[in-house]
């Protein structure tokens, strides 16, 4: 019996159409346009909403300018990760990868909660069939997973399709809207954008672009990667910004600039706000299939962040940071024991809130996406400041893109960070005192991330330097596939 064991991701399985699907569908459009897009116009900017939402465009797509730079020396799928173990150095790398897994194996807790909820009411209220959401979360992990292990090419497909559905649906909406009674530009006033809470209103819109951020994740198996990366992330920060934007601008034209945050807080209980518009402008046929896309909307979001979380669990794993055996990978490539980990984890953490008596809008939901949420926006922050400080310490001469562009992004997402400190609960959903501690698992993750590596320099100093070998290895593959034209 041999004692090899496959630790290899597929190679050359995305281009950036699939690897922005793949980003796009954890985006999730129609489900930032019905939770996202609702709750920033009813607690944030009401009718200027629109403005925070390409606002945090701009501040995203100048990160995402040294992003591009990283990305072209740097493929690994650790992801957020590797790029701080690569800027910030070990002890800081460890810490962000600690925080990426926490915040990426919450929300897919989260999604269990949110697919089992909305699929409990719209199947029952479609069919008839009336069964408890933990049913619907169980069965939408269980599919999400054998989906997972047919490979990741295999995902983008079916995300694909996903996503072309429910983009069409809003654009469909859009459409209608811009017709029957225009657009006003009037949203994009200095009084509808200082309107209510702008610093609300920019946070929760910031929640909208969670996920942009995988397309590092995905670089090993992409075709091309220090090509493919960036160009995906640029394309995908800017339809999101575009979708959810314009859309936005649907919305509060719809219900007219000035009413939209009233009217926004009065459909809060039902969160019905886009469904009851729809029926407006589109008719109760096409707002049943958007009901029905809704659907397919959170089960795509799962799928995507079930393979992301899957992919920071192996990285760790074949850093010998976690046990090595979730490093192995299966013949399609596909890293099956990390993928098993990370749903038999979900699995458990959703059927111990069920057992408890949880309800999964009020608690599991909140409490795990908005937990998710601010991990992922400082993970963004500290891999914005690891490409200032990568490229500084190379003396590279290109300052607008290594320097300015992705120092602007860092402040930016800097404050978006202090803004999710601030308004935790907004964030969460939640005022209960359990669910506000939630940040200190962060501040544990980067105590404990700092200390593991302090322990693995003195006992384990080959793990410890396997942390940057890692990443080299991969470099130095990527020169010679680009010194031979491969």
């Amino acid at each position: 019996m041999s004692d090899t064991v496959n630790t290899t991701l597929r190679k050359n399985a995305l281009g950036v159409g699939a690897i922005v699907f793949l980003v796009l569908a954890a985006v999730a459009p129609l489900t930032g346009m019905v939770v996202v897009a609702s709750l920033a116009i009813a607690l944030g900017n009401g009718g200027g909403t629109p403005f925070a939402f390409f606002a945090v465009a701009v501040v995203l797509l100048l990160f995402a300018i040294g992003y591009g730079k990283m990305s072209s020396e740097l493929v690994n799928a650790g992801g957020f990760y590797a790029f701080v173990v690569k800027g910030l150095g070990r002890p800081a790398g460890l810490a962000a990868g600690f925080i990426a897994m926490l915040g990426y194996n919450f929300f897919v807790v989260g999604t269990i909660g949110t697919s089992g909820f909305f699929m409990k009411i719209v199947i029952a209220d479609k069919t008839g069939l009336d069964m408890p959401w933990l049913f619907w979360g169980l069965a939408s992990i269980a599919v999400c997973y054998l989906m997972a292990l047919r490979g990741v090419d295999f995902s983008s497909k079916i995300l694909g399709v996903s996503l072309v559905l429910e983009t069409s649906i809003l654009v469909i909406f859009d459409v209608a809207v811009l017709f029957k009674d225009g657009y006003s530009f009037s949203a994009f006033s200095a009084d509808s954008i200082t309107s209510g809470s702008l610093s609300i209103g920019l946070l929760l819109a910031a929640t909208g672009f969670l996920g942009f951020e995988a397309t590092s994740l995905f670089s090993e198996e992409a075709k091309n990667p220090l090509k493919t990366v960036p160009r995906a992330t640029y394309v995908a920060i800017t339809l999101i910004g575009v979708i959810l934007g314009v859309t936005t601008l649907a919305v509060v034209s719809a219900t007219g600039v000035a009413q939209a945050q009233d009217t926004a807080i009065a459909h809060l209980p039902t969160g019905d706000l886009v469904f009851s518009l729809a029926d407006t402008y589109i008719g109760g046929f096409l707002t049943d299939v958007m009901n029905w896309l809704l659907l397919v909307s959170l089960f795509a979001a799962m799928l995507a962040f079930h393979n992301s979380s899957s992919r920071y669990i192996f990285s760790l794993g074949r850093a010998r940071i976690l046990p090595q055996v979730l490093s192995k990978t299966g013949p399609s490539g596909a890293p099956y024991v990390a993928s098993t980990v990370q749903a038999a984890f979900a699995v458990a953490v959703a059927v111990a809130f069920a057992v408890a008596g949880a309800d999964p809008i009020l608690t599991v939901v909140p409490s795990m996406l908005g937990f998710g949420t601010l991990a992922i926006l400082v993970l963004q922050a500290l891999a914005a400041l690891s490409i200032v400080v990568h490229f500084r310490r190379k003396n590279d001469p290109r300052i607008g893109s290594t320097l300015v562009a992705p120092a602007l992004g860092f402040i930016g997402l800097c404050f978006a960070v202090v803004l999710a400190f601030k308004h935790f609960e907004i964030v969460a959903g939640s005022d209960s005192k359990a669910v506000n501690s939630l940040p200190w698992l962060l501040v544990a993750a980067l105590v404990g991330g700092i200390g593991y590596a302090v322990y693995l320099r003195s006992s384990r100093p080959s793990v410890y330097d396997a942390l940057s070998s890692d990443l080299e290895r991969f470099d130095d593959h990527l020169a010679t596939d680009a010194a031979t034209g491969r």
